[in-house]
């Protein structure tokens, strides 16, 4: 089994294609199942908790980037609500 640096930074890729697919989806006008997508960031999150303050800071690009990817995710679902409505 791969370091836990290794596996936390696979757990954030997994995040971002995760994110890029249902912004991708969502922009597309496409249904999208969002379900569960909370507990893996959640996951990720934790991973990246329990690793040395040295080796976390490391993965702090990734996490930036997961962040960004939520924030864009937010803003396409924005765009798709019906007028007046958010989801």
């Amino acid at each position: 089994m791969s370091d836990p640096q290794t596996q936390a930074a696979a757990m954030a890729d997994a995040a971002l294609g995760t994110l890029r697919g249902a912004r991708a989806l969502v922009e597309a006008r496409r249904p999208v199942d969002l379900g569960g997508l909370q507990n893996a960031i959640g996951r990720l999150c934790a991973a990246v908790l329990d690793l040395e303050p040295e080796q976390g800071r490391t993965q702090r690009p990734l996490l930036i980037a997961v962040l960004a990817e939520v924030n864009a995710l937010e803003t396409a679902l924005r765009g798709a609500a019906p007028d007046g409505q958010d989801q």
